[in-house]
């Protein structure tokens, strides 16, 4: 069992307990992603997942490949996220 993971966080988490909750199911998204397409290092270069009012802030270690940062922009835009493109990546 790997227990590194990123930390989430929110903003408004406190009076919004769901923005913890939505993030926690969009990372469960990218990981089956990353999983199914192979890619064992991807969880190694997460760092944070924070949830500024509506947009995913994603940041890495090291740089994501763009097929990296596109499973959370495929993760956020579903209905288990935000439904948006609002994603940024900070690496």
């Amino acid at each position: 069992m790997f227990l590194d993971h990123p930390s989430i966080t929110a903003t408004n988490a406190l009076t919004e307990p769901d923005r913890i909750e939505r993030l926690q199911r969009v990372y469960g998204y990218a990981m089956a992603m990353a999983d199914r397409a192979g890619n064992a290092g991807f969880v190694d270069k997460l760092t944070q997942l924070h949830d500024h009012k509506g947009t995913l802030i994603v940041f890495w270690h090291s740089a994501p490949s763009p097929e990296e940062q596109d499973y959370f922009a495929i993760a956020w835009a579903s209905k288990i996220g935000d439904g948006t493109q609002r994603v940024e990546h900070e690496f």
